[in-house]
């Protein structure tokens, strides 16, 4: 278990690096006051672009960083290390 836990632990690097990646260099200026709201803002422009594609991506990358942050530490917990 202690080798899963450092391979997720790599993996969880990756997707952080990769998150802060996304966020500073890609990051809306535009999105600062709409309230976090982008499904209302793509049904008057039209088809989803860049900055909908990138705010999905920064949305799984935060989820996938979360869900490996738990899978650690619970298995840090039962098994140690």
């Amino acid at each position: 278990m202690i080798i899963l836990s450092k391979i997720l632990f790599a993996v969880l690097l990756l997707v952080a690096l990769f998150f802060i990646f996304i966020t500073t260099v890609f990051g809306s200026k535009s999105d600062a006051m709409s309230g976090g709201s982008s499904t209302i803002r793509t049904t008057y422009r039209g088809k989803a672009g860049f900055d909908d594609f990138m705010s999905r991506m920064t949305f799984i990358l935060g989820m996938i960083f979360i869900g490996l942050c738990l899978i650690i530490d619970i298995l840090q917990q039962r098994f140690g290390g």
